[in-house]
């Protein structure tokens, strides 16, 4: 074999060695060897703060295995879990925030726990068009930081997420309900776009889900629930193209919006949301 041949493989030699010799050095530093527990939490801090995250994983660690009845070794657990999530190792962030609920449930950093579960499942949400489990799981966490913490800046910023949480969910609930709409399963349909209208109300694809409860109403030949869609749509939405859309439809059926007066377009937007405004 000549000598260029042979270059390659001493420079992979060469990279496996001093990838061993890395992780000698790093099983060496953190060998069982007792110390101050500030010090390895400061160790592990600094390894964070240099984005140098597993090593940081290894020294919270260490906190726990030398002191695990410390209060610096609960605090380990959450910053392990933080620099799990930075890693986006997401299931092992969420089992370490998980780990200290169990052991610490009124912890001090149990809010902040809380909020990295739900900041995981936040981070993994996909597009509208695909499963929505995740995101499932992630307006149940964002929904438990609100209502366990209604004043902190965690459910400031969950009150956010969840808003966009919703907005998928409504979206999901809108892609299914367009495609039951065009298979000619009319009621499937109408069940879906009233989801987003009794729950995702407040979400971008409400005048849409409107819009097509209207559609629906008409092809099932259902005028008055028609006209209480369409009178909703145009109370709320008025400016939008959904209810000219929608306009149009019911003027074709010789029922006109115009003639309704606002305490009956309240009236229609109760019977077709309890409560409604």
């Amino acid at each position: 074999m000549s000598r260029l041949m042979t270059l390659p493989l001493a420079i992979a030699v060469c990279a496996l060695a001093l990838g061993a010799c890395q992780s000698n050095k790093r099983n060496t530093e953190l060998a069982y060897v007792e110390r101050p527990v500030e010090q390895l939490y400061n160790q592990g801090a600094r390894q964070l703060d240099d984005r140098k995250y597993e090593d940081a994983i290894l020294f919270f660690a260490e906190v726990e295995r030398q002191h695990p009845y410390s209060e610096w070794a609960r605090k380990s657990m959450v910053m392990s879990a933080y620099a799990s999530y930075q890693t986006r190792d997401y299931t092992t962030a969420i089992s370490a925030a998980e780990r200290y609920l169990a052991l610490h449930p009124g912890g001090s950093e149990a809010e902040y726990a809380y909020y990295l579960i739900a900041l995981c499942h936040f981070d993994q949400i996909i597009d509208v068009g695909r499963d929505q489990a995740t995101t499932e799981r992630a307006s149940t966490a964002l929904n438990d930081i609100i209502r366990r913490f209604p004043q902190s800046e965690y459910a400031k910023d969950a009150r956010i997420k969840l808003d966009m949480v919703n907005d998928q969910l409504a979206g999901k609930e809108m892609t299914v309900g367009r495609w039951y709409l065009r298979s000619n399963q009319t009621l499937s349909a109408v069940n879906r776009f009233r989801t987003v209208v009794d729950t995702y109300q407040t979400t971008s694809h409400t005048p849409e889900a409107l819009h097509r409860l209207v559609e629906a109403y008409l092809t099932l030949g259902l005028k008055d629930q028609a006209l209480a869609a369409g009178a909703t749509l145009g109370y709320n939405y008025p400016e939008t193209e959904w209810y000219r859309l929608s306009y149009r439809l019911l003027s074709n059926k010789g029922v006109d919006l115009d003639t309704i007066s606002e305490s009956q377009k309240r009236t229609l937007l109760q019977r077709l949301i309890p409560g409604g405004k």
